[in-house]
């Protein structure tokens, strides 16, 4: 699994999906699942890691939406 951990700040101009905390005991695995499930349906969804909220979040970049 590739988790890209970051912050992602508000210019990064993403729509968030999906929040999954970081302390699951399955650590990072329900979003990607939730993201390779967006991936399926033809929406190119991301998983991300914000540090503030330390969570996992699944996004989508503003643009890449159509």
């Amino acid at each position: 699994m590739s988790v890209i951990r970051q912050e992602v700040p508000t210019a990064m101009g993403a729509r968030v999906l999906e929040r999954f905390p970081a302390g699951a005991p399955r650590g990072s695995w329900p979003a990607e699942e939730y993201a390779a499930r967006r991936r399926a349906e033809g929406l190119p969804a991301t998983v991300v890691m914000d540090l503030k909220s330390d969570a996992f979040l699944v996004v989508v970049r503003s643009g890449d939406e159509e």
